[in-house]
């Protein structure tokens, strides 16, 4: 029998899954199906992609329509095609990406209703990404109350910050209340500290390091010896870069402004600075990088966009070196930093002050490394992967396993590709 766990990953409309084999007891795991239910509430889509090496490109209820109105009917629909899978594999527990933890929770923790109730009080800090994932818990508990659910969470990854960057400028009192700087994409941050090693080679991984997780949410992460020095998300989601929808970071006077000048409530605040500002707002035509990028020479809105965007993060670059006290690498992952070559060239070329020199037909081509040979820092695009880091925590919380996650990156995850 082959012990599998499945990794979800819930979004504002959608669950992606995937499933991976442990093998032994190093909790080694190795992706065997990745999928996707899309569209939640109406035309609901199951897609699932092999990726089982022994027996490529079998076909198991991939890409069909479903009836999926909610998400408990979701989670149904994963059960039941899990179900279809052939008898020797057996799901032993299920992973969760879960955004905040408040707090409370700086590992991975095993979720009972206990548990399930201290992330619900977490939800007012992460209103976007929070409901969905406990959503996916919750209804696994009833649906299957005798499997194991690990949460792990985005916040985990920064708690080695200094203090200083963890803390805002007001009174202590709030800070013991958890009014504090936590950062985001963790488990992103966490998978590319595991390969950087495979790219970089072990000293200069450990050296000073810059990570743009640049997609739909945006944010940077300076790390030094893998671990996260500072980072530009802080109390919730919506801090830092301007996002696709998002507005990042925005002087508070703003919304005192629009609250006592304009008489806007709270909730249209939120949908403002969650739902219609970022890139969105400043094009007036789109959340969406790919699209923007195509509509640039034709549209000055869009071509705007683009160039705030890329400033905010050139910005950010610097002041995350400050924190490092130089640099010596930056690594550009998530949809934009992965696929975005004029985004990233944008960046790089305005950081030339750092000591970057881009290798332009390598940064067209989307290689690994793309900056040129003469440059003093290295510049990187190296895909991510926050489910393997799922994977691999909810393997080692098991009882037959490891006690503990490894929070040191040794082991957790490696890259066998050079650089």
């Amino acid at each position: 029998m082959n012990e599998i766990v499945l990794v979800i990953n819930a979004g504002s409309s959608s669950i992606k899954f995937s499933l991976f084999a442990l093998a032994g007891s190093q909790t080694v795991c190795k992706p065997l199906y990745r999928g996707a239910i899309e569209n939640i509430g109406v035309d609901s889509r199951l897609i699932v992609k092999d990726n089982r090496i022994e027996q490529p490109g079998i076909k198991t209820g991939t890409n069909k329509n479903l009836d999926a109105d909610s998400y408990e009917a979701a989670i149904k629909h994963i059960l039941n095609w899990l179900e279809q899978l052939p008898s020797r594999y057996s799901v032993v527990a299920v992973g969760h990406r879960v955004v905040h933890g408040g707090m409370q929770f700086s590992q991975p923790v095993k979720v009972d209703r206990t548990v399930l109730a201290q992330l619900q009080a977490l939800v007012p800090l992460a209103p976007l990404h929070q409901p969905q994932a406990l959503r996916a818990i919750d209804s696994l508990l009833s649906m299957r109350p005798k499997m194991p659910q690990i949460a792990c969470f985005d916040t985990a990854f920064h708690t080695t910050m200094p203090w200083v960057e963890q803390t805002f400028a007001l009174p202590r009192a709030l800070a013991k209340q958890g009014i504090r700087r936590y950062g985001f994409h963790g488990l992103s941050y966490e998978y590319i500290a595991g390969v950087l090693p495979g790219y970089l080679g072990k000293r200069k991984s450990n050296g000073r390091v810059i990570v743009a997780h640049l997609g739909h949410g945006a944010s940077m992460c300076a790390m030094r010896q893998r671990k996260s020095v500072a980072t530009t998300m802080s109390f919730t989601p919506l801090d830092g870069l301007a996002m696709s929808t998002r507005c990042g970071s925005i002087d508070a006077a703003v919304v005192l402004y629009l609250m006592r000048q304009r008489g806007m409530t709270v909730d249209e605040i939120s949908d403002l600075l969650h739902h219609q500002s970022g890139l969105l707002g400043l094009s007036g035509i789109s959340g969406d990088m790919h699209n923007l990028l195509a509509m640039a020479s034709n549209s000055t809105e869009s071509a705007d966009a683009i160039a705030v965007f890329s400033q905010r993060v050139h910005r950010e670059l610097g002041a995350l070196a400050a924190a490092l006290g130089g640099l010596d690498a930056v690594v550009f992952t998530g949809g934009i930093g992965e696929h975005a070559a004029p985004v990233r060239a944008a960046v790089c070329r305005a950081a030339a002050w750092l000591g970057i020199a881009l290798d332009d037909s390598a940064n067209n081509s989307d290689a690994k490394r793309i900056s040129a040979d003469n440059s003093r820092v290295s510049v990187w695009v190296i895909p991510t992967d926050e489910e393997h880091v799922i994977a691999h925590y909810t393997a080692s919380m098991l009882e037959s396993r490891n006690s503990k996650p490894n929070k040191n990156n040794e082991n957790l995850i490696t890259s066998d590709q050079g650089g």
